[in-house]
């Protein structure tokens, strides 16, 4: 049998959101993002083509821009700044999608949901299963009205490099790395240049891409969730952080984690791209 998801207003269909686009209370967010490597702009791809009254989301600016490591969570000022000009107030209803399917989108989910607004969903299935339909589309920039965003950081939903030392030793959370198998196993080479090959000691493997359907990129449903998580080796009673490459991943592990209803879900920000760095992590296999 099929459970439905403990959290189903966090996922919203394609055919909810064409009936939904001229809500005055709604906004819609492209969150593309495209890993340094790949050559694309996200932005140029937005101003090209996207979903009626989306606003563009660029993770490498709305971010901790002074530090080395990429798209580390803004301090929560600059976080209210920004949603301010991009016209997301207090009262609006976010719907997150990106181009990938589900890459960014969950990464602004997570960022959302960490500054204090819950009222936020994303777009299963993203742009392709949108485009796919032959549903509409404009291009250019949009008309924005600042709008009050209050944003409080909440902690409790991110982790630091010393926080997940510590827990070599104390062994409380349990840590699931989104990245894929040969990355995790370092048996192919790690995408961020100048980082160690292989994984945090004791971490789980479950490449965030195993919770997508192959044929359309929407969401398994909640049992299929539940037992890919199980076969991780992950204990879903137990507290779990998420990590991947950059911190984008790990939140697509976080979301799905959050649809079936797990309560104790952290991100650790600044993922492998911190970890694998030559230094005090130690990194299995070593």
């Amino acid at each position: 049998m099929s459970m439905t998801y403990a959290n189903p207003q966090s996922l919203v269909s394609t055919d909810w959101l064409a009936a939904n686009l001229d809500q005055p209370d709604l906004r819609i967010v492209d969150a593309t993002y495209y890993l340094p490597m790949q050559g694309k702009n996200a932005r140029a791809a937005y101003l090209e083509q996207h979903i009626p009254g989306a606003l563009f989301f660029d993770i490498d600016d709305i971010a901790d821009t002074t530090s080395p490591l990429p798209h580390m969570l803004p301090p929560q000022e600059k976080f209210s700044a920004r949603m301010r000009k991009l016209g997301i107030g207090d009262g609006n209803r976010v719907v997150v999608y990106d181009r990938t399917g589900l890459l960014g989108a969950a990464r602004v989910w997570w960022m959302f949901r960490i500054f204090g607004k819950s009222d936020v969903a994303i777009l299963d299935g993203g742009f392709p299963k949108w485009l796919a339909e032959d549903r509409p589309t404009e291009d250019g920039e949009p008309h924005l009205r600042e709008r009050h965003l209050t944003a409080r950081l909440d902690n409790t939903q991110v982790r630091s490099k010393d926080q997940l030392l510590r827990n070599l030793t104390t062994k409380r959370e349990q840590v699931l790395d989104a990245r894929a198998a040969g990355r995790f196993n370092a048996t192919e080479p790690e995408l961020w240049p100048g980082r160690r090959a292989g994984h945090i000691p004791g971490s789980f493997n479950l490449p965030y891409n195993q919770l997508l359907n192959p044929a359309d990129g929407t969401m398994l449903p909640a049992d299929q969730l539940k037992a890919k998580f199980a076969a991780s080796g992950i204990d879903l009673a137990r507290p779990v952080v998420t990590t991947c490459g950059s911190g984008i991943t790990a939140a697509v592990l976080a979301f799905g984690l959050h649809l079936i209803g797990h309560r104790d879900v952290a991100v650790y920000d600044g993922s492998w791209a911190e970890w694998g760095l030559p230094g005090d992590t130690p990194v299995e296999p070593a």
